[in-house]
């Protein structure tokens, strides 16, 4: 099993970066690889189970659901349905907690997946580097702050 796991800290009150990160359904607002999203079936994009179907920038469709949302603990979990990458059995979690020093927010972004043999190096660069990271980079551009 593949771990993937990035950090990073905004120079932004956590229910600001909360106000973005916590709608299921508003990557494609601000994710630069996703083109459009929509929540299956009419339901609410913070209900726990609901499902967003989207499509990448470069054409590809992906599936994922809801597993967990906290407003209480600033996290939510998620799953792959459906993936033209053989990200099998992905899982992720996404957290925020506040840094008291500053009023900042600490951001992390980690999954578990299986992949076939001989693939794991290069899809854990592709999930790190081109989802996690792009997010952190994009997230900082959307609120308007510095670059790390």
């Amino acid at each position: 099993m593949v771990k993937v796991y990035r950090s990073t800290i905004l120079p932004a009150p956590i229910e600001a970066v909360w106000d973005i990160l916590r709608d299921f359904n508003g990557h494609d607002r601000w994710h630069p690889a996703i083109a459009e999203s929509q929540i299956e079936r009419g339901n609410p994009a913070d209900r726990v189970s609901a499902v967003r179907r989207f499509r990448l920038t470069d054409g590809a469709e992906l599936r994922e659901q809801l597993l967990t949302l906290s407003d209480m603990e600033t996290s939510f979990s998620y799953c792959l349905l459906e993936t033209p990458v053989p990200l099998l059995n992905y899982v992720a979690h996404v957290r925020l907690a506040p840094v008291t020093d500053g009023d900042w927010t600490f951001w992390e972004w980690e999954s578990r997946f299986d992949t076939p043999k001989g693939q794991e190096d290069s899809l854990a660069a592709l999930v790190g580097d081109d989802i996690y990271q792009a997010g952190f980079d994009a997230i900082r551009a959307e609120m308007g702050l510095e670059a790390a």
